[in-house]
């Protein structure tokens, strides 16, 4: 099912145009209990207005944007690549907002936008990549079968949407 799936990187102009479809995938996932830094209930201007943020952070050259379509043009997917780092560590990066619709899940799309991200950093020069993810959740399963590395747990690290905390388990992953 996933091979109807496109995943590409997109720019800043184009992801102001996409900031409804972003912000509908967050909202969706938030609403489904995802903790990626947000709280319910999820207003749609929240949301807007961090697409909007990351939009322009993707055109000062801070950050890499991918999203994965439908072959009907729907946003179905997202995973940003924060290479901004610190003078000491250009070889690092960090993936962040890794979402899926819950209705697109379970077809192999996070999975091409783990590769893609991967491939992505290979061409921005970085070695490292570093992320974080609610302990026990879905995402933690993903991430070590994607061949990522668990650093450690930090309990009540972060809340969930509904105010619950959770852990929170790093990863780290090297490429070559």
């Amino acid at each position: 099912m996933s091979d109807a799936i496109t995943i590409r990187r997109i720019g800043m102009n184009e992801a102001m145009a996409c900031v409804d479809a972003l912000a509908d995938v967050l909202i969706d996932c938030v609403e489904g209990g995802a903790s990626v830094s947000f709280m319910l209930p999820i207003a749609k201007e929240t949301a807007v207005a961090f697409w909007r943020r990351a939009a322009e952070s993707v055109a000062l050259g801070e950050r890499i944007l991918l999203v994965a379509e439908s072959a009907a043009g729907r946003i179905v997917g997202t995973v940003q690549l924060i290479t901004a780092q610190p003078e000491n560590q250009p070889h690092r990066a960090d993936v962040a907002k890794m979402l899926v619709r819950r209705d697109a899940r379970r077809q192999g799309i996070a999975q091409r936008l783990l590769e893609a991200v991967d491939d992505e950093a290979r061409r921005a020069g970085k070695s490292v990549l570093v992320l974080d993810t609610v302990t026990g959740g879905d995402a933690e399963r993903l991430y070590e079968r994607a061949g990522w590395l668990k650093v450690g747990v930090v309990p009540n690290y972060a809340l969930m949407p509904d105010g619950a905390l959770c852990g929170t388990t790093f990863f780290h992953k090297q490429l070559v």
